[in-house]
């Protein structure tokens, strides 16, 4: 368990990796609000995930309740709906971290790499959101084959893009949280790096017949 414990909105929490994402915090003990447009379905992800854990710290609510109502919020929508879900709870995100997982994934070729015009759709969000929230990139680069299984060893370490090092430190426990290695990668500009691994890792799956390929970061003791 945590010994430092927060609490944590995911919006688009009822999705493959943000349900995976807050079934290992729940785990580790964070109290975690599962966002969506639905709070119904909000509310129905969070008691499925309730159900795999003994102490159920998981509650579903909508986007904008659950980003109100924590200290760090995590994005996990697709693409498409990035800028406008992170727009509709701007005012609730104000003062506050929010960590973006979007890969920029442009169906039907998302093995292919196609970032934004500028490099980053992190960048691209944190300059839309303005100064009062702080965009911290991470977690484009793990499968959510996995994350759902806590038995299951996350073999993959994290890239995690921040322009403040403190900001990447409290990503960085998350990350460990969650059962995976976290390393700050430099500014939020760096975030492109990660955005296109995630089309790489997309190809190698393809090719090679695999799930969840991931990334290690080696040299470094």
């Amino acid at each position: 368990m945590t010994p430092n414990p927060r609490t944590i909105a995911i919006l688009g929490g009822a999705g493959k990796e943000g349900s995976g994402l807050a079934l290992r915090w729940g785990y580790a003990g964070h109290r975690v609000l599962i966002g969506s447009r639905s709070a119904e379905r909000a509310e129905a992800a969070a008691s499925e995930l309730n159900a795999e854990l003994a102490t159920g710290p998981i509650s579903g609510m909508t986007n904008g309740a659950a980003a109100a109502a924590a200290d760090l919020v995590v994005l996990t929508v697709p693409y498409a709906a990035q800028q406008e879900t992170a727009m509709e709870v701007a005012t609730e995100l104000a003062g506050k971290i929010l960590v973006d997982v979007t890969a920029p994934l442009k169906p039907p070729r998302v093995s292919v790499v196609q970032l934004p015009e500028g490099g980053s759709a992190a960048v691209a969000l944190q300059e839309r959101l303005g100064d009062m929230v702080t965009v911290v990139a991470a977690f484009q680069n793990i499968s959510a084959h996995h994350l759902r299984d806590l038995d299951h060893v996350m073999d993959c370490d994290v890239l995690v893009s921040a322009d403040d090092a403190d900001d990447a430190d409290q990503v960085i426990a998350l990350v460990n949280d969650a059962g995976m290695k976290g390393w700050h990668s430099g500014p939020l500009a760096n975030s492109a790096a990660a955005e296109a691994l995630t089309s790489v890792l997309i190809a190698l799956n393809r090719r090679y017949k695999v799930p969840g390929s991931g990334i290690r970061i080696t040299g470094i003791e």
